[in-house]
């Protein structure tokens, strides 16, 4: 079977000395009503193969548990709007850089780490400190993510938080699907894991598989990857 790589992307990576292939596979838009389970199952039957790792946006999770929201049903507090006009402006995603984002991470970090991860990254920042805020908030801060141009509708006007217990969500999938599962938030800048289906996989390794970010961020709709060594 012949598998297309996104545009701009390559279907191959070299990690550890061995190439890899990344399989992205298109879905239909997911929306709140969709059963995870159900959408990575349809859309990689017959595609993975035993050894295989699924790889799966973090996106799509976090809006099948209904952590995904229009913008006119968050309503952002003064302490959100006065927060964000402190927070760098990115240009691979929002982020915090929204009063509806910064809203989200208040109410699903709490009021009292934020303000902490704020104090911190004020107190480094003077010394060429960058990212103290998220590590001491953690990755549901991270994670939270809010409206682009470049996303494809409905959700270039929702904000969503980070998914609930990536680790669980990982570990079921692999009950049910026979597969390595990897719940991650990546971009063209950056690449975390939030969850994954055992502990033996290495983080550092799933990252290098997705550096380049082989997933795209807009109309590519290619949640999911599948990821083997290449033969």
């Amino acid at each position: 079977m012949d598998y297309v790589a996104n545009e701009g992307k390559k279907l191959t990576i070299e990690v550890n000395g061995e190439n890899y292939l990344r399989i992205p596979v298109k879905t239909h838009v997911i929306m709140k009503e969709d059963d995870l389970g159900e959408v990575v199952d349809k859309y990689t039957k017959d595609i993975r193969r035993p050894g295989d790792i699924i790889f799966c946006s973090e996106k799509i999770i976090a809006i099948t548990q209904g952590r995904s929201f229009p913008i006119d049903e968050i309503h952002p507090s003064r302490l959100a709007r006065f927060l964000v006009k402190f927070v760098y402006k990115s240009p691979y995603g929002i982020g915090l850089g929204s009063p509806y984002t910064m809203q989200l991470a208040i109410e699903d970090v709490g009021v009292p780490r934020i303000l902490l991860g704020c104090f911190c990254a004020a107190v480094t920042k003077p010394f060429g400190i960058r990212g103290v805020f998220y590590k001491v908030c953690g990755q549901k801060a991270y994670a939270i993510d809010g409206p682009c141009d470049y996303t494809i509708p409905p959700y270039n006007k929702y904000a969503k938080m980070a998914p609930k217990d990536p680790d669980k969500v990982a570990r079921q999938m692999k009950e049910r699907l026979g597969n390595e599962f990897i719940v991650l938030d990546a971009n063209d800048l950056n690449v975390d894991i939030l969850g994954k289906s055992s502990k033996s996989l290495d983080d550092n390794f799933l990252k290098a598989l997705f550096k380049d970010n082989p997933l795209g961020q807009s109309s590519q709709q290619t949640p999911i990857a599948i990821v083997r060594r290449a033969e």
